[in-house]
Order: C-alpha cells, then structure tokens, then sequence
C-alpha cells in the first residue's frame, strides 16, 4: 500500500477539506481527490464524506484510522532511515503545546535544532491535551508538553500545576483563602472549552461536580472577561495566571487539586529517526525551562 496516500488522508481529516490538504502537501485538489479514490478502491471501503462544507471520516474510516496511521508513521520513518544512510539528514518533526508559558522555550530550542538540523522540518501545533495526545496516537504528532493522560507514549514530567478557581473581585470569597470546588455547583460557571475534554472538565468530574453552567467560551481571554463583568466564575490552571487585573481574584482550590505537566513522546522504538532525535535535543531543555518557570512563580 502507497504509504503516502496513508499521510493524504490523514492530512484531508486534519485540516477538513481537501483544498487545505492539498495546499498542505503541495499537491492540485483533483490530485488529492484522485489518491483517496484509489485509497477507496483500494481498500473496497468509502473512507470520507463529501459536502460543501467539507469531508468527514466515515464510521468504516474511524476503524482504520490506526492502522492508516501506524503505516504512514512507518513510510515517513523508512524515508528517514534511507536519507541517513545516503548521508543526508532529512525529517519532519511535529511538536504539541497546551500550555503557552511553554510557546517560547519551545520556539527557541526549534530555532537551535534547526540551526544544527537544517533539513529537517519542525512544525509546532497549538491544543489542549486530549487533542495533543490522540495525534501522538495516531501518529501526526511526535513530542507534545501537555498534562497527563493515559496512553502508549513516553512520559517525561516537568512540573505539578495547581487547578485555580477565577472570581470576579466582588465576589463574597474574593478575600477568602480558598474556594470550595463544590461552589461551582452554585455559583453561575462559564465553562472554557465546551464540548472537549480539558484540565478544567476532568478536575470537575474527579471531584464529583456538575457545575451550574451559564456561559461558554473557548478562549482564556474571554473567559477572564465575563468573569471581570460579573458574569460566573471559572476554573483555570494556575500556570495561565500571569496577568495583573485587580477585576477579579485568583483562589487555591479546597481540596487542592494539581495537574501533572510533561512532555509526552513517542515511544523510542515507534518514533522516527528525526522524532527520536528531537526528543533527546528537546528534554533536558524544557525540564530547565520548567525549572526556570516554577522559580519565577516562587520569586
């Protein structure tokens, strides 16, 4: 099987059309079409749904999803290997955030791995975890700082977050030492990332509450606005608190809750020469990074 028409579908599923992933790859959209059509046949199963505002996976697609990934994993991974031995270092490196303290010690050590790696491709993805993770499974991403999750990968931590409750500074607990996590069942609650598994949804349900929902929204920005406004309260990983705004106040948790932070990686024997090679660059930078980080907040 065309290895590459594995990565093609991979890449039409993740940017939702497959004008984009035809930009993507370099490739004309009837020249994408035409390789998922033979993928089709030759596979004897329909892999996508077509309309106006897209494509979409469809259920026989979503089964072959692992198996498509591992064998496009293992094309990229055999072009690695070959362009080694002719001499010539090539790749594509694919690296996950969550947390965007950690934007800029990531894009400096990309710019010292390209400067000592300069054929190989580093691309850096911005999500929250669960996202980050299922890429890491399904093979389109190789490094990922995220907080913990179950999964097949190698797992570095970097550093333990509390969870932090955001109130607006007229709040009866706004002076108080800490904010019950079973208030949120009473207090209006504007919850960020609707309709996606995040710090915020797992801390909720491993503390048994189902909070009194009122707004959504799917940016830290906004939701630190309705706060401001007197809209609700939310909850938020401590490591985003790094603004002054007298118009709300930031609360340790009771019970105290903390979030695991680390760097997720493909496991040695499953990643790509040029993944292998860039988590070994990358670790001991972040963990400094990390380092650097939590001296500060202390300071």
């Amino acid at each position: 099987m065309d290895t590459d028409k594995c990565k093609a579908l991979l890449t039409v599923l993740e940017r939702g059309s497959l004008a984009a992933a035809a930009e993507s790859l370099g490739y004309t959209t009837s020249g994408i079409s035409r390789m998922m059509l033979s993928l089709e046949s030759e596979l004897g199963l329909t892999l996508l749904v077509r309309s106006k505002a897209g494509v979409r996976p469809t259920a026989e697609c979503r089964q072959m999803l692992p198996t498509l990934a591992q064998l496009a994993r293992l094309g990229e991974t055999c072009e690695q290997q070959a362009s080694l031995i002719r001499g010539v270092e090539v790749g594509h490196v694919r690296v996950g955030c969550a947390y965007r303290s950690f934007y800029g010690p990531i894009a400096r050590l990309i710019k010292d791995y390209r400067a000592e790696h300069p054929g190989v491709e580093v691309q850096m993805t911005v999500r929250n975890s669960t996202p980050l993770v299922h890429g890491l499974e399904r093979g389109e991403i190789d490094l990922a700082v995220i907080s913990r999750r179950e999964g097949d990968f190698d797992w570095t931590p970097l550093l333990d977050d509390p969870m932090v409750a955001l109130v607006p500074a007229d709040h009866p607990l706004a002076e108080a030492a800490s904010y019950p996590v079973g208030r949120f069942a009473e207090d209006s609650f504007i919850v960020l990332y609707p309709d996606e598994e995040s710090d915020n949804s797992r801390t909720l349900a491993a503390c048994g509450v189902h909070p009194n929902s009122s707004n959504t929204v799917r940016e830290l920005r906004g939701a630190r606005e309705l706060v401001a406004l007197g809209l609700g309260v939310t909850l938020i990983n401590n490591i985003y608190n790094d603004w002054n705004d007298n118009r709300v106040r930031t609360l340790p948790l009771d019970p105290e809750v903390n979030v695991s932070i680390g760097v997720a990686a493909a496991r040695r024997e499953l990643a790509s020469p040029a993944g292998r090679d860039f988590a070994e660059f990358a670790l001991s930078r972040l963990q400094e990074a990390a380092g650097e980080l939590t001296q500060r907040r202390r300071g």
